[in-house]
C-alpha cells in the first residue's frame, strides 16, 4: 500500500511538472552543461543513483539546511530514504525535461556527496533564474561553500543563457525574495 501511494505521488508530481512548468526555461538549442569541475569538487546531474550518498549528506546536515532555507519545510528530520529517492527522481526528470536543473556536488573522486545545486526558472522581479546551493555541514570549515558559490556564479555567467540570476539567501535575503512579485 505504501509503495503504491508513493508511486502515485511520484506520477502526480511528474504530471504537474510536465504540464505546469515553462518548457522553454532554456533555449531549445542550448546545450545544458554536464559538469563543472575544479580541484575541490565536481558538479554533475543529480540522479536516483546518488540516493545513498545524497541521503547521508542531507541527514547529517539538517540543522545547516534549515538555516540555509529558513522558509522551507525541507528537509524534515523524519525524511525517509524512500522520500529522498522520490525527490531525486523528480529532480532527474525535471533535468531531462529541461524545466529545471538539479546537480549533485561531489568530491573530485566521487566518494562523497558534499552538496547540491538547484537552477530553477522564476518570474519574480526581472529575474529569469533562481539558483540555490548548499554544502554539507562537515565541509563548511574547509571553505567549500564559498568555493562552490564563486565557481557556480562564474559558470552561470560564462556558460548559461540567463540574463539576470537571483541567488536567494545569498545575494538577496529570503524575506525580500519571498516578497517579490
Amino acid at each position: 500500500m505504501k509503495k503504491e501511494f508513493l508511486t502515485s505521488c511520484f506520477f502526480t508530481m511528474l504530471f504537474f511538472t510536465v504540464f505546469s512548468q515553462n518548457p522553454l526555461f532554456v533555449p531549445v538549442d542550448f546545450v545544458v552543461p554536464d559538469t563543472l569541475e575544479n580541484e575541490h569538487l565536481r558538479i554533475r546531474m543529480l540522479t536516483v543513483n546518488d540516493v545513498v550518498k545524497d541521503y547521508d549528506a542531507v541527514m547529517t546536515s539538517i540543522d545547516h539546511l534549515k538555516e540555509m532555507y529558513p522558509t522551507s519545510s525541507w528537509p524534515s528530520k523524519d525524511l525517509t530514504f524512500e522520500q529522498d529517492l522520490i525527490d531525486l527522481g523528480w529532480h532527474q526528470k525535471e533535468f531531462q525535461m529541461r524545466s529545471s536543473f538539479a546537480y549533485t556536488v561531489v568530491s573530485p573522486d566521487e566518494t562523497e556527496v558534499i552538496g547540491c545545486l538547484y537552477i530553477n526558472p522564476t518570474t519574480k522581479g526581472d529575474y529569469d533564474a533562481s539558483i540555490s546551493m548548499w554544502i554539507r555541514t562537515s565541509m563548511l570549515d574547509k571553505g567549500l561553500d564559498a568555493i562552490l558559490f564563486n565557481s557556480v556564479k562564474d559558470w552561470i555567467e560564462r556558460d548559461w543563457p540567463f540574463k539576470k540570476v537571483a541567488y536567494p539567501g545569498r545575494e538577496i535575503s529570503w524575506e525580500k525574495w519571498k516578497s517579490l512579485k
